[in-house]
């Protein structure tokens, strides 16, 4: 809890009449809220300069059972000094004293306030942390309940993953201990005669809220429902806030919380391949290269697993929101601004930063910056060179960490997207070998952070590393490459012949690795040669095109590769 006392948090009104004292709504606004918010992990404006708290929406929640009254779901407004208002979703609830229902100690980080409404005294708390809230919630979803509101309406959505047996019965749930941006709570059918007990589902509440519907829920619910995809927890239900029409036009959905199956795994693929990668790792100073057969087999699964998915996301008979898309002038324009924004900051970052540089990250910044003529060709070459490849609906933020092993096989995790996009960008169809490139990306990442930053490599020449890792890296990257486009066969609409998927996925492998080395510069320098290396790779392969290409413009001078030849050991 914050140690917030707040006097006068007092209302003549009982607690189910809350939106009636003006006094105590102002109050909640001025002097309760801002600090509260304040502390929790949740609330992403800590750091900027806040205007002004107010409670934009307070939406009735009925509470189930003995507790009788109800809770209230606030959407807060927080305007800043800076860039737009941002809104947040806070739960409320009142626990009067000596008579809490369920019994269950609220921990200090859920209690917002003392207060006292209609001369009885008790607690504001965060309402996740108040059980009859939390069963409100599941019995909304299992029974597609429909609230309507001063705003609109809370429609509460079921989906498929929801078992019809659990809909009845004495419900188990809890909220889960961590601190992130959003607040997940756990439920479970009651062990009763006929089914054992047990965790069951998974529900996130989103704090920090968007304009329409969260992309997460649009793609678990598709894939689920419609792409009839096993390879993610399952969808089991969503609560939505219809707005009210504003004139003649909808207003979009605004998504307040998903609830999906929940799946039993032993750690993400970043770990795994971890793992995997300690039997390379040791055998490096023997100058031994070993690499186990499993690892293959596993990478393969993850390829086809892949493959899975985006087919399961390509529904030509789809509504607007999924349907796939040709390449079109305005997409190709949009990502052409987007990497080349990416490429001129990072030109001056390596600029500003060169001389920081260990030698082998210097020899490749050089390379990367030399190569600026042939890049902008190769940009150039993607806004006129004919497409025949469509663009669906992808995961967009891919990478090991966002795959779950379950023993022997795969469960995808995490569809809200690139978290540094808005909401409307992260809808926008792309090639699904923009997910690809960030799998490939991931497991670049995996094995040089892992030879660069060991003990078992200390004392090893960094030319000797980067060729041992490139050796690995190649291996699995083109055993992953392979299962994937042998799910879809040969030819696919998703996919123009094999030399429009080469560049295709050079495109994207840019644009990751470019975007990656900001973040490399700015927090992790001494990772940097990470993402310099994939991007001098990519400019190999594009120099490989040029090369066959009788139209290529001769003005443009070959790389300077000799800058990366060193003894050979």
């Amino acid at each position: 809890m914050n140690d917030l006392i707040v006097p006068g948090l007092t209302s003549s009104h009982d607690w189910p009449d809350l939106k009636e004292d003006k006094t105590v709504i102002r109050l909640l606004e001025t002097a309760v809220l801002p600090p509260y918010i304040n502390g929790c992990r949740w609330f992403a404006g800590k750091a900027r300069q806040q205007d002004h708290f107010a409670i934009r929406v307070i939406h009735e929640i009925p509470l189930p059972g003995e507790a009788g009254g109800k809770a209230y779901l606030l959407i807060v407004g927080v305007r800043y000094a800076d860039g737009e208002t941002e809104n947040y979703q806070l739960p409320l609830a009142f626990i009067p004293d000596r008579s809490g229902p369920s019994g269950e100690e609220i921990p200090p980080k859920g209690i917002i306030a003392p207060a006292a409404f209609g001369g009885q005294s008790g607690q504001l708390v965060d309402g996740i942390y108040f059980e009859p809230f939390r069963l409100a919630l599941f019995e909304g979803l299992a029974g597609q309940h429909t609230l309507p509101q001063e705003a609109g309406q809370l429609v509460f959505h079921r989906g498929k993953g929801l078992a019809e047996e659990d809909g009845e019965g004495p419900v188990l749930n809890r909220v889960l201990p961590v601190d992130s941006s959003n607040s997940a709570l756990v439920f479970g059918p009651g062990a009763t005669e006929t089914r054992p007990g047990g965790e069951k589902y998974f529900m996130k509440l989103y704090r920090k809220l968007f304009q329409e519907t969260n992309p997460e829920v649009d793609m678990v619910s598709f894939l689920t429902e419609t792409g009839h995809f096993a390879h993610i927890p399952a969808y089991a239900g969503s609560l939505v806030w219809h707005r009210d029409a504003a004139g003649p036009e909808q207003r979009p959905e605004i998504t307040l919380g998903m609830m999906q199956l929940m799946v039993e795994n032993q750690k993400d693929s970043w770990a795994l391949t971890g793992d995997y990668l300690n039997d390379f790792l040791y055998a490096v100073p023997n100058r031994m290269f070993s690499v186990r057969e499993d690892v293959f087999d596993m990478v393969e699964l993850l390829g086809k697993r892949s493959g899975q998915m985006h087919l399961a996301l390509y529904k030509p008979e789809a509504g607007p929101a999924f349907a796939p898309e040709p390449f079109s002038e305005e997409y190709r324009e949009f990502m052409i601004r987007r990497v080349e924004n990416l490429l001129e900051r990072r030109y001056n970052l390596l600029i500003d930063n060169y001389t920081k540089l260990e030698p082998l990250a210097q020899r490749l910044a050089w390379v990367f910056m030399e190569a600026k003529e042939m890049i902008d060709a190769f940009i150039d070459d993607f806004r006129k060179r004919p497409l025949k490849s469509a663009r669906i609906r992808i995961h967009g933020d891919y990478h090991l960490g966002q795959v779950l092993a379950t023993g022997q096989d795969f469960i995808i995790i995490d569809f809200e997207g690139e978290p540094e996009s808005s909401i409307a960008e992260r809808k926008i169809k792309h090639s699904p070998l923009k997910d690809v490139a960030g799998m490939i990306r991931s497991y670049h990442y995996a094995v040089c952070a892992k030879l660069f930053n060991s003990r078992e490599t200390e004392g090893i020449e960094p030319d000797h590393l980067q060729r041992v890792s490139d050796r690995w890296f190649k291996l699995i990257r083109d055993t992953y490459m392979d299962a994937y486009l042998d799910v879809f066969g040969n030819p696919h609409p998703l996919f123009g012949d094999s030399s429009e998927v080469n560049f295709l996925l050079l495109v994207y492998l840019l644009e990751k690795a470019v975007y990656e080395l900001g973040y490399e510069i700015s927090y992790r320098p001494a990772w940097v040669n990470i993402p310099l290396k994939g991007i001098v790779d990519v400019i190999r392969e594009i120099e490989k095109i040029r090369s066959g290409d009788p139209n290529a413009d001769e003005n443009i001078s070959p790389l300077p590769m000799g800058l990366l030849q060193t003894k050979k050991e």
